[in-house]
């Protein structure tokens, strides 16, 4: 088997290195061609093991490849740790990139940058291979800072754009100050467990319940494990999008559609869910870290779902959406329904990933134009592109029997049960953004599918539905958007599918709770269709169908009324102005004052020039000294001289 991982590593990498060195010999064909067979080589190969490890029960890998360094008695390796989280999230990461990979044959047909789009979303691949692979810290932060670096290249791809530009130094910066925090729980792991290799610091982990420290300068005490957990969920905020760490996701839409999919469906964003799946036996011990997930998800569910209601670019609305779905995720890490947080993610994967294509597809079609406003009746000219967004968007909102109604019905029980404090809150904030989902989701179908076209008379003519390289991806990932759920609801949320990867606490494991009431997957079907989430989904989809189709003037006139809090959703809370205020303003102020005062004042005006004029004082004093008068060198001589005498003289007597 560890042969097997490394070829599911190491082949996207090689597809990577052959299209970025090499892709003006092989050209574009050979570029896409050898990046699709790398990546689909490695999805095949994460079926294979995936088979093992679920179906035929083979033990879990976790063997170290090599040692990188030795430093204090710690030792730094390279190594996997296959076990049946991993492989879950091999097969979602490896299959959407390889849909991805085709996609983007047609999405960026005509792009001059073909051959480095392939390299860089071939790399991004194995960094997030690599990310969930990974059986130790070391690792771990290797693969989360190469899919920061990777993603950043991606969002800035047409670095023309200033717009671009703003957008990828804005999620880099953004996620430097998670990092930071995901830096210093390493660094705590480190030093408090003395080792950075998973299966020791779970072991050793219950040895530090009552282990204490103070940070200066406050002499308050802090749990080891509190302040540990609390650290690396600061990174998991940085790149999974939480508040007040999400600001850098809906701008991340400036980079190619085909990027918005890979990054904010199956891969990046999810790497903050997976790490506190996989910390679990550490984010157990700590009441205080598990409450602060939970509530810091239930804020970013319920608050970026109302932004989705207000946006006008069709990846954007998606973009808000994957913010929210996001909250819902670390809601159930909060609740410590670990395994609901990764079914989840598992679904959502497939019908984010489409929901984004498909949104790709109606750019293609309506010649890059992505404002809502101007399209409408696109289902007649695009019918597949309407066919599997609407799939997509029934899943979204967890219609009864697709793969998002298992896995979100499951959140909300689990939560419901949940003795966390401010299980309470985060439950009626997801319950409520159950409605605001189905609001946005059904927005944007029926302003962009139905209706009457309010696109300009010559996009009208040439309205077309994608080709073949474009729809075939998005039919595909139809597919696990319907049927996932169904198949993963029983093992995935209530059996032992997890194993031994994921730690549960008997007192927090309400997942237990609800698998002594599950019946099977259509029994779970109609009572789902019973509860409020079901009633709350159905009533924002006809609220939708009123207000965009048979009311369409009702949201102008509704906006006009709550004009003042329409306009705090158009300023996204002020976050951005915040931001370039505090970080972008702040820190080019001081960056000025550092300037005028360290480098001209200091270093320039004394340091550098102040010498040099000191330098040309002295030597002109000394020219002036050297006259060419032989009584003024004797003159100077004698006064030399009575000075030593002097001196002599002191010391002498003293």
């Amino acid at each position: 088997m560890k042969e097997l991982c490394l070829a599911i590593v190491l082949a996207p990498l090689a597809g990577a290195i052959a299209a970025g060195l090499f892709g003006r010999l092989i050209g574009r064909a050979g570029a896409h061609w050898i990046t699709i067979l790398c990546v689909g080589f490695s999805c095949a190969l994460s079926c294979m093991v995936f088979r093992d490890i679920v179906f035929n029960g083979a033990p879990p890998l976790n063997v170290a490849l090599y040692t990188w360094m030795q430093s204090g008695g710690v030792n730094f390796q390279i190594g996997f740790l296959i076990d049946q989280l991993t492989v879950t999230m091999m097969v979602v990461v490896s299959f959407v990139s390889w849909m991805v990979h085709i996609y983007t044959v047609g999405y960026m047909h005509d792009d001059p940058g073909y051959q480095r789009f392939f390299a860089y979303i071939s790399l991004f691949t194995f960094s997030m291979l690599m990310l969930v692979m990974s059986n130790n810290f070391l690792q771990l932060f290797f693969g989360w800072e190469a899919v920061g670096l990777v993603s950043y290249l991606l969002i800035g791809f047409w670095y023309t754009r200033d717009t671009a530009i703003y957008a990828n130094l804005k999620a880099f910066l953004v996620n430097r100050v998670g990092d930071f925090g995901f830096l210093l729980g390493i660094a705590a792991v480190l030093t408090y467990f003395g080792s950075l290799d998973y299966a020791e610091v779970f072991a050793k982990a219950p040895t530090l319940v009552d282990t204490t420290l103070r940070i200066w300068p406050s002499s308050t005490s802090w749990s080891v494990l509190t302040f540990t957990c609390l650290c690396l969920f600061v990174g998991a905020m940085g790149k999974s999008a939480q508040v007040p760490l999400h600001v850098w996701l809906p701008d991340s839409m400036e980079g190619p559609t085909p990027i918005s999919a890979l990054i904010h469906a199956a891969t990046m964003v999810t790497a903050g869910i997976f790490m506190v799946a996989r910390m679990s036996p550490l984010f157990e011990l700590s009441t205080t870290a598990l409450s602060v997930v939970l509530l810091i998800g239930a804020t970013t569910a319920f608050f970026m779902g109302l932004l989705g209601l207000v946006q006008n670019d069709i990846k954007r609305v998606v973009a808000y959406s994957t913010l929210s779905q996001l909250g819902y995720m670390t809601v159930a890490l909060g609740a410590s329904a670990y395994a609901a947080a990764i079914f989840h993610l598992f679904t959502h994967a497939f019908f984010k990933a489409l929901l984004f294509l498909a949104a790709g597809s109606v750019i293609m079609g309506m010649h890059h134009e992505q404002d809502m406003r101007k399209m409408g009746g696109l289902w007649r000219r695009m019918p597949i592109t309407w066919l599997t967004s609407m799939v997509g968007s029934l899943a979204l909102i967890g219609f009864p029997g697709t793969s998002g109604f298992f896995s979100k019905d499951g959140i909300l029980e689990a939560v419901k049960l949940s003795h966390t404090p401010g299980a309470e809150i985060a439950y009626w904030a997801c319950l409520s953004g159950v409605f605001i989902t189905a609001l946005y989701s059904f927005r944007l179908v029926f302003m962009v599918f139905h209706g009457k076209p309010r696109m300009d008379h010559h996009t009208a003519e040439h309205l077309h539905e994608s080709p073949a390289v474009v729809w075939i991806p998005l039919v595909v990932l139809a597919v696990p958007s319907l049927v996932a759920g169904l198949a993963g609801v029983g093992p995935m949320l209530f059996g032992d599918y997890f194993g031994k990867s994921i730690f549960v606490l008997p007192a927090h494991n309400v997942l237990h709770q609800m698998a002594e009431e599950f019946h099977g997957a259509v029994p779970f079907i109609t009572e789902g269709m019973t509860q409020p989430p079901f009633l709350l989904a159905m009533s924002g989809v006809v609220v939708a169908w009123f207000l965009y189709l048979v009311q369409p003037t009702l949201p102008g006139k509704i906006a006009a009324a709550f004009r003042p809090i329409h306009a705090i959703l158009l300023d996204k809370y002020g976050f951005d102005r915040f931001n370039d205020w505090f970080f972008a303003g702040g820190a080019r102020g001081t960056g000025s004052k550092l300037w005028r005062w360290g480098d001209v004042a200091l270093i320039d005006g004394l340091l550098v020039n102040g010498s040099g004029r000191l330098v040309g004082w002295f030597s002109g004093v000394m020219r002036g000294v050297q006259s060419g008068y032989l009584y003024h060198y004797a003159f100077a001589m004698i006064i030399g001289l009575l000075a030593l005498l002097g001196v002599f003289v002191h010391h002498l007597f003293t």
